[in-house]
């Protein structure tokens, strides 16, 4: 292993026993393996997945049946290199995509790496996540970040990434008028992007007005459908991005997409939709799921650069490590939060 710094032996972690049961624990700084990098965790999102994990100890299959600590949308810099990486990464600001795949398998070798089976996603039980300090990953998944984005930035490249994942699969292209439901962090960057690959309009539907304006924010029309139901908005979407994960919203929000429209569906909620089957088949529309994101962060990292996308507006709140509890349940304080970053060096 190759170190330029003083590493410490031990570190802090937030990790979570069960249901509401999250403590603050000294663990072990990991050894980078071969072809892996240690980084010093620097900012680290909070994701809807952590705060329903930390709720109700599982996400449907995924169970939490041992200590886990939470946390997969993660930036910071490299401090120490494993046996077969370049001893120049260390000292790189880098954001972390947070799974890896075995490398081998029918989809990772068909560039689906994302659907690899073997996956080792952060924070899914039972991978740890990056609510700590120190963190070791596969040098390929620690992405080199230019000095022009804050850490924060950095981090959300993880969220963005998902946005830019879904645009890719409804094959969103200069023309299209977009539909997208739900503002919450997910919406709001698939607004951003969806303008970025060439959308010429795009509508956010939400029922929160605070997470409306921050839409309208990013030029993006909005509708409340608390006060104006959907179908009376007089908008034939050629792309629907579903990111409410309500069932009954998918189901209303696919019965006004336009003849060959795609749909994508990203917001995780029920385990079933009512699927408008008489307008899939007489529209002949596409509908498909999305699950995480391949081949995405150079994209990702591009879009921030270049001002198209703003990931700055979406931090509503800052913690550090030992208040990590706080941050997965400010939502449930403040109507106004959208996502809460925390600082593990804090």
């Amino acid at each position: 292993m190759t170190v330029t710094s003083a590493i410490p032996a031990t570190m802090r972690a937030a990790v979570l026993h069960g249901p509401e049961q999250l403590r603050i624990e000294e663990r072990p700084v990991p050894t980078p393996g071969p072809g892996e990098v240690l980084v010093r965790v620097e900012a680290v999102g909070t994701c809807g997945s952590d705060v329903h994990y930390y709720r109700h100890g599982r996400i449907g299959d995924f169970v939490v049946r041992a200590p886990l600590v939470l946390g997969h949308e993660a930036a910071g810099t490299v401090v120490a290199a494993g046996p077969g990486v370049e001893a120049e990464r260390i000292g790189r600001r880098v954001s972390i995509e947070p799974g890896t795949p075995c490398g081998s398998c029918a989809e990772c070798r068909a560039g689906r790496y994302n659907l690899c089976p073997d996956m080792r996603f952060l924070a899914t039980p039972p991978i740890d996540g990056a609510f700590c300090a120190y963190l070791a990953v596969h040098q390929d998944f620690a992405h080199e970040v230019p000095d022009s984005l804050t850490i924060e930035e950095a981090a959300l490249l993880e969220p963005l990434s998902v946005a830019v994942w879904a645009c890719r699969k409804a094959r969103v292209a200069p023309g299209d008028r977009v539909l997208i439901t739900g503002a919450g962090p997910i919406g709001l960057v698939a607004a951003q992007t969806a303008q970025a690959f060439g959308a010429r309009e795009v509508l956010v539907t939400d029922v929160v007005p605070h997470r409306l304006a921050l839409a309208r924010t990013t030029g993006a029309t909005v509708l409340d459908v608390s006060e104006v139901p959907l179908s009376q908005a007089e908008f034939t979407p050629t792309v629907l991005l579903e990111c409410s994960g309500v069932p009954a919203v998918s189901g209303e929000a696919i019965r006004t997409v336009g003849r060959a429209g795609r749909v994508v569906l990203i917001g995780m909620g029920g385990d079933e939709v009512p699927l408008p089957v008489s307008r899939v088949q007489h529209h002949e529309l596409e509908v498909t799921g999305t699950f995480r994101y391949a081949h995405t962060w150079p994209t990702a990292i591009a879009l921030v650069q270049s001002g198209a996308v703003r990931l700055d507006s979406l931090v509503s709140h800052s913690y550090g490590l030992a208040e990590a509890e706080d941050a997965l349940t400010v939502a449930t304080r403040d109507a106004t939060a959208v996502k809460a970053v925390i600082h593990p060096q804090r």
